[in-house]
């Protein structure tokens, strides 16, 4: 009976074509999402009043911010279109509305040239990729979890953030090359544009590649009891709080961590702690190939030993260190090594297993509602604000509060993972 398991498990293979094509559409949206972060340090004065560089950072965050609380009514729109119509066609919305807004990014007019028409049309741009990114965490996540094998779903899942990872590492190298290659005046005149003209001809490409994915069986099975759903929204909390304040106490220190390490961090550094920005890239772009070789093992690792394991070592690990760690934010690549490797080591632990997680927690007529608005309400909320937060509390001269706050978070998801069942093997619903 053993030997039959095992054989059973030797045999299954990755349909790897389909899980790069799931995923490639997300590689790109969060290569759009991440360089408007990244780059911000060249453009923020193109699209805001010059003379006062700090405010058009915050100006400019403060867009960032803005854009993200559209993600929740994205992953409401969104998920609830998936859970009705379909994990691909909403897919395919996604990747469309999110590589649209890039390139209109990368063509705008500054703030020279049509004055405050700028700032609003970046604004409009920003709340179409939130709309798209609001729902494709969530149908992504959903499809990953519906088209794996019980035994298989934390591996299936660590490819979401393989594809994640990947583009936040080709954002940071290109970021790095361009910074090694073009001076600080050419990278404020237009080579900020260079890194969305890019993420919108990649995005024709996901589009391409997401037309090939077949429907899963878990949604054609159940499309009929989605359809039936009265006011989906609070059915969720009515029939399921219990799963919803678990993805919210989960997403609050997830979004964290990653907008720490993957956005304000780069900022922060060069602006505050005056870090060499082409270190700061440097170290990141290898801290993030970190990150993505450790997806598939974490993965794997959470299919035999449990999903628990890990998630409490990722967010006690992470109320431990991240102060500490901010005290390394310094000029010189050994301290910014050591930062970003050990960040993103500790938060690969999570998101190699995050779509497993979501999947988990939800039936299928709600999974992409479900994960779609609590998910991204959080990330909003958390996220959204991140490199807001770090810049305003930097400017006041009270930068180590930003740690302290996020070290309050992992304790809090920390108390709210003791009340997580534990799902490794078992059947979604």
């Amino acid at each position: 009976m053993v030997e039959s398991k095992v054989g059973t498990e030797v045999r299954h293979r990755l349909p790897v074509r389909k899980l790069f094509a799931a995923s490639v559409g997300n590689a790109l949206e969060w290569f759009d999402w991440t360089i408007y972060a990244t780059f911000s340090i060249y453009f923020a004065t193109a699209f805001f009043p010059a003379g006062n560089d700090l405010l058009a950072q915050i100006n400019t965050f403060a867009t960032y911010a803005l854009a993200f609380f559209f993600r929740p009514l994205g992953g409401l729109l969104l998920g609830r279109f998936a859970d009705v119509r379909g994990r691909k066609p909403a897919m395919i919305l996604t990747i469309t509305l999110m590589a649209g807004g890039s390139i209109v990014i990368a063509i705008l007019p500054t703030f020279q040239q049509v004055g405050w028409l700028a700032p609003i049309l970046l604004l409009l741009a920003r709340i179409a990729q939130g709309l798209s990114l609001g729902g494709e965490v969530s149908n992504a996540s959903a499809y990953l979890g519906e088209i794996a094998p019980p035994k298989w779903r934390g591996r299936y899942s660590s490819f979401f953030y393989i594809s994640t990872g990947s583009a936040v590492l080709l954002a940071s190298v290109l970021g790095f090359v361009l910074a090694r290659t073009m001076d600080k005046a050419a990278m404020s005149s237009y080579g900020w544009r260079i890194p969305f003209l890019l993420g919108g001809v990649l995005g024709i490409v996901g589009l391409w590649l997401r037309r090939s994915l077949s429907e899963t069986e878990q949604f054609e099975q159940n499309k009929g009891r989605a359809q039936r759903v009265r006011r989906p929204l609070l059915t969720t909390l009515r029939e399921h709080p219990k799963a919803v304040g678990q993805l919210v106490g989960i997403t609050m220190l997830s979004t964290l961590c990653y907008y720490t390490f993957f956005s304000a961090l780069t900022p922060f550094a060069v602006k505050t702690r005056h870090a060499n920005d082409v270190d700061v890239f440097l170290a990141l772009s290898i801290g993030t190939a970190l990150f993505v070789a450790l997806q598939y093992p974490y993965g794997a690792l959470s299919d035999r030993i449990g999903r628990k394991p890990q998630l409490f070592a990722w967010s006690a690990a992470t109320a431990i260190l991240i102060v500490p760690l901010s005290a390394l934010v310094k000029p010189g690549l050994g301290n910014l090594l050591v930062v970003f490797c050990v960040g993103l080591g500790l938060y690969a632990a999570l998101s190699s297993l995050a779509p497993a997680i979501m999947s988990e927690l939800f039936p299928t007529e709600l999974r992409g509602l479900g994960i779609g608005a609590w998910y991204n309400l959080t990330v909003a909320v958390f996220g959204g604000t991140a490199p807001l937060v770090i810049s305003t509390l930097s400017a006041a001269g009270a930068s180590i509060l930003f740690f302290w706050y996020v070290a309050a978070g992992a304790l809090i998801a920390f108390l709210v993972l003791l009340t997580l069942p534990e799902t490794k093997g078992t059947e979604l619903r």
